[in-house]
This record gives C-alpha cells, structure tokens and sequence, in this order.
C-alpha cells in the first residue's frame, strides 16, 4: 500500500541528496496556533537517513538562527514565528549542500563582493531593519549597495525602504542576523539563485517508495 503522510505543505524539494546516499529530502510548513513550523522529511528507509534528516535540521537552527525542540529536532520555527518563506527555503537548500558533520557556523554580516571589489557590510537597526555599507571610492558604490539591498529583498522577502536604498526591513519586526549573514553572500549574484531555486522548483514531488512507479 502507498504510504500517505500528511505534513503540510511542501516548500522545497532536493530530490538526490549527494551526502547520504542519493536520498530524496524535503521541507514542509504546518500552520499551528503559535505560527509556523517547518519539518524537514525523507520517505527514505536507507541506514543513515535519519541521522541525514536530523543533521540537516540542525544545519538549518544555526544558519538560519531558528529554534527546535530536543524530543522532535528535525521540527524548527523562527523566533518570530513568522513563515519567511523564500528565506527558510534558501535556509533548507545550503543546509543540504553541508555534508553530515560537518562544523557549523553563523555566517558574517560581511561580505567581500569581488565584482565591485568592496567589503559590504549589514548592521541591525532595530525593529527587523538592516543598513548596508560598503567601503571603498564613493564611484558607483550607491549603485552597488542598492543592487545588494535588492537581492536581499527578494531572497529573503524583506520590504523595502521608501526613504533610503541602504536599509531593508523583516515585516515580522524582529532582527534575524543569521538569515541576513547567510543571504548577504547570495545576495550579490540574485539571478543565478532564483534560477537555481526554479531549477529545484520543477523536480517533481516527494513520494512514499511504495507510491512511486517505475
């Protein structure tokens, strides 16, 4: 009999996982009274895909600085409780580029754009609101901070200022360094992510083996 599990919905999709064996990995969002939580799942019944499971999980806690619970670890949500959306697929996405055991991080708020040759930099305002600042001669450096800012906005749904190209904002209201570390590099070449993600977007769907034909 197929195997039908009810998770809530898809987010993210990698279909062959390198690190364990080609397994399929998926991310889910369920919808609860505090918000939403996020489940990271396999059908698959390999030896060591739990443990694949349960590493990208907590792979995804530290990038992106969400939270989990020791009795259900591959369950995680944002302080916030906010879904970001394109943020926690992107979170899901470099967690699963990271081999099992492998040290994690936070990423910087700094960044070396080596198309413009300048070092960018994210400070926290308050309030879920970041700058942008970039060293180096002032020719074409508005220009380069307006074209990171925007990245970020589209990878990580952030909103807009209306009173300076420099500052970005989570709607939720709240800061979230780690996801802005982890986006900031991304960030510089915007167009090569979303047509990596559109790529992930078009590879099918997550299935029970017993619900897979051949």
């Amino acid at each position: 009999m197929a195997r039908t599990v009810d998770i809530g919905e898809r987010l993210e999709l990698v279909p062959m996982d390198q690190h364990c064996r080609n397994i399929s990995l998926a991310l889910y969002r369920q919808q609860i009274d505090a918000g939403s939580q996020f489940v990271v799942h396999t059908y698959s019944g390999l030896e060591g895909a739990r443990q694949r499971v349960e590493f990208v999980a907590r792979a995804m806690g530290v990038l992106g600085g969400m939270d989990s619970s020791s009795r259900d670890p591959v369950r995680l949500w944002f302080p916030c409780h906010a879904q970001h959306k394109m943020a926690v697929r992107r979170i899901f996405l470099e967690a699963c580029k990271l081999p099992s055991g492998e040290t994690l991080m936070v990423r910087p708020l700094t960044i070396l754009d080596k198309k413009s040759n300048r070092t960018i930099t994210a400070a926290s305002l308050g309030n879920g609101i970041y700058g942008l600042e970039a060293d180096g001669d002032e020719e074409g450096k508005a220009g380069r901070i307006s074209a990171v800012a925007g990245g970020l906005v589209k990878l990580g749904e952030m909103i807009p200022s209306s009173e300076s190209a420099e500052r970005i904002a989570f709607s939720c209201g709240q800061p979230h360094d780690s996801i802005i570390g982890l986006l900031l590099i991304r960030a510089l070449n915007v167009r090569a992510v979303l047509r990596e993600q559109e790529i992930v977007a078009s590879r099918g769907i997550l299935s029970a083996p017993s619900a897979q034909k051949e």
